[in-house]
């Protein structure tokens, strides 16, 4: 083949260390949106960014020559000090370490990004943890229970 062509669309999701609650909803859309700009400044098209306090969810489309890995490093280490910097009252907040990468068909695309639109709305019955557990399950990611949690 003389070219390359990928569709390569990722539902990421990581979480605020120790699960702590510091992403509330008044500074929620600022994030989403810096979050946006990093993605767009490394050559990704952010389709879809939202979560709730704990948690950030984006749905992500990288291409081929971007190693995944490196896009959740400057994801997270950029917005970790922009956040510093900007939200004073946020001096205490910070990433886990890890990450969770699902690959998203074209054809599961719109309904995946519905999901992440509405995590406030789904976050009301499910726990983060009930979330996970079954996001891993349907994506059929073996794990073990004692070091999921970190």
């Amino acid at each position: 083949m003389a070219n390359t062509y990928t569709c390569l669309h990722y539902h990421i999701i990581f979480s605020t260390k120790n699960r702590e609650r510091w992403l509330t909803p008044d500074v929620e859309p600022r994030i989403w949106a810096y979050l946006g700009g990093l993605a767009r400044e490394h050559r990704c098209v952010p389709l879809k960014i939202g979560g709730v306090e704990d948690h950030v969810h984006l749905v992500v489309s990288v291409p081929p020559s971007v190693a995944l890995s490196k896009v959740l490093q400057l994801l997270k280490g950029s917005s970790s000090k922009w956040i510093h910097d900007t939200f004073p009252s946020l001096g205490g907040c910070g990433w886990q370490d890890g990450y969770s990468a699902f690959t998203v068909s074209k054809s599961n695309l719109t309904g995946v990004m519905r999901y992440v639109a509405g995590q406030r709305e789904h976050h009301r019955k499910n726990t983060f943890q009930e979330e996970f557990r079954a996001l891993l399950d349907r994506h059929g990611v073996e794990y073990d229970e004692r070091y999921l949690w970190g």
